[in-house]
């Protein structure tokens, strides 16, 4: 069942991409618009975030309490960071929802001046987003388009390398992962895979979800400057028109 949304802004965006594509400098950039030219040029109201991060990490924190000052296994993870079971990546999704579903929950009328953001990331080791996009629920999927941020892998590589900052591991903006981590789990993602043949939505379980892509090759996301803006508002506009499509059939 849908909700009641405004009809000139985006309910929901369904932000990935690898980590360090330009997603948290995308929302950075997002928020500090004024809102009136948010809504204006890039259909999008006032911002609430949804992201898997802050779940990850308080697992992993959690399991290193209990192993090192209780002296008990482990939750969540082994010694590397790895998860002890591929479920819980399924997991992370499902949360997502159900932080969607409290916001609602709180604020049925959420969707007359807010979109929501729901960023996460998923590599192929891991499922990739083919495994990822099925867990999501039917309100999520029904007022939903997905942003993909793009960048290669060596790009995810150098920008990982640049932004991760020791001090603050647990930061939205500063946190990384080590090199050899980042390729085992992001070297290979199935984006493409998933979107070839399906030219403005993805089919997701019985629903099609309407989609744009966000070429960042060529990092605008770290200047921020005119022609990053031309090209989100580009995207942007192509991903509404996507969905407007969609809801129509």
């Amino acid at each position: 069942m849908e909700t009641q949304a405004n009809t000139d802004i985006f309910p929901i965006l369904i932000l990935n991409g690898r980590p360090a594509a330009g997603k948290s400098e995308l929302i950075a950039y997002l928020n500090a618009l004024q809102p009136d030219a948010r809504r204006e040029r890039f259909r999008i109201g006032e911002l609430k975030e949804v992201d898997d991060f802050p779940m990850l990490w308080t697992w992993f924190e959690e399991d290193d309490i209990l192993q090192r000052r209780f002296n008990l296994p482990r939750l969540h993870s082994d010694d590397q960071g790895f998860f002890l079971y591929p479920e819980l990546w399924h997991l992370l999704i499902v949360r997502l929802s159900n932080d969607y579903a409290k916001l609602l929950r709180d604020q049925p009328d959420l969707h007359q001046t807010h979109t929501v953001l729901i960023e996460f990331s998923r590599g192929t080791e891991h499922g990739g987003y083919r495994a990822a996009y099925p867990h999501l629920s039917d309100a999520v999927l029904d007022d939903g388009a997905i942003l993909y941020i793009d960048v290669p892998y060596e790009e995810s590589l150098r920008k990982n390398r640049r932004r991760f900052n020791p001090e603050k591991p647990d930061s939205i903006l500063e946190h990384g992962l080590p090199d050899w981590k980042l390729e085992r789990m992001y070297r290979a993602v199935d984006f493409h895979e998933l979107a070839a043949g399906h030219d403005d939505a993805i089919p997701i379980r019985d629903r099609r979800v309407p989609y744009a892509i966000f070429d960042n090759r060529d990092d605008l996301t770290t200047t921020l400057g005119p022609a990053f803006e031309s090209r989100l508002e580009t995207t942007l506009d192509t991903l509404w028109q996507r969905r407007a499509a969609a809801k129509q059939r």
